[in-house]
């Protein structure tokens, strides 16, 4: 087992022990370096196909773990949808713990998908502009490896590496048009002041420049919380995009819709400049 910090040592172990899982990897802020003190702890539990998670187990498991035995909960398989899956919200050793279920097989399904430039989007609660099949993909790159006796992981890990050009172009394509798209739409919009609609298409149009820019610098997108203010300092970016896009949400903010779309038209013509400049 890699070096691990007191909680992490007190929690792998067991959770190793449950009955089908073949994986555990850390995600998140905590294994990309950038946590800070308050930062949950996102533990992804990776299972197969053919020997199905028992959860049950899991439940007697992390009721030994948590700090309230008796608020212990988590989901049956497929709980949550078929992206999140299922898992858990638990909080052990005063720290919030995040277990979230992943089927290996379907997730090296998924990556060679990506790898052949297929992506997917699906509506997700929890992930406002949708859930982009390539998460799972990039979830496996950045992760850190806690427990992966069979190396199905590893392999994963080693497929996701060097981020693929087909991917690369197959979200560029998939959501470069969609920055005009949405803001056409709100432009319909301006006349009958439809404020929820015209700020979702904002929305919209400002979840598609973070995609554009994460594959532009074969970065993986899993997250939309963040993901902005972390393009913005990007290699290949969009000059002063964190200020402008606080524009676009005042002007919103104070109901001068058409200044907010003047931004967002600015912001797709750089957009396309710099796609067309880094082919």
């Amino acid at each position: 087992m890699p070096h691990l910090e007191p909680l992490l040592l007190s929690i792998v172990p067991r959770l190793s022990e449950v009955p089908g899982v073949v994986g555990i990897v850390l995600g998140g802020s905590r294994a990309r370096g950038t946590a800070i003190g308050t930062s949950d702890y996102d533990l992804g539990l990776y299972f197969g196909s053919a020997n199905a998670l028992d959860t049950e187990h899991l439940l007697a498991t992390v009721r030994d773990l948590v700090d309230d035995p008796a608020s212990a909960a988590v989901t049956p398989v497929g709980e949550w949808g078929p992206n999140i899956v299922g898992g858990g919200w638990l909080r052990i050793q005063g720290n919030k713990v995040d277990l979230l279920y992943r089927c290996v097989d379907d997730v090296r399904a998924v990556i060679a998908e990506c790898r052949e430039g297929r992506i997917s989007m699906a509506y997700q609660p929890g992930h406002p502009h949708g859930f982009c099949s390539a998460i799972w993909m990039g979830e496996v790159a950045l992760g850190r490896l806690l427990h992966d006796p069979a190396g199905m992981i590893a392999a994963l890990k080693a497929a996701a590496s060097p981020y693929p050009d087909k991917l690369r172009s197959a979200l560029i394509r998939t959501f470069l048009w969609e920055v005009s798209f949405s803001i056409e739409n709100a432009q319909l919009a301006l006349p009958r002041r439809d404020r929820t609609y015209i700020a979702g298409c904002c929305y919209r149009a400002l979840g598609c420049v973070g995609q554009v820019l994460f594959a532009l610098n074969r970065r993986y997108l899993i997250n939309e919380k963040g993901a902005l203010i972390e393009a913005a300092g990007f290699p290949d970016t969009i000059d002063g995009l964190a200020e402008r896009i606080d524009t676009v949400w005042e002007a919103l903010g104070r109901s001068d819709f058409a200044a907010a779309l003047d931004v967002l038209r600015a912001l797709d013509g750089e957009l396309g400049s710099l796609v067309r400049a880094r082919p």
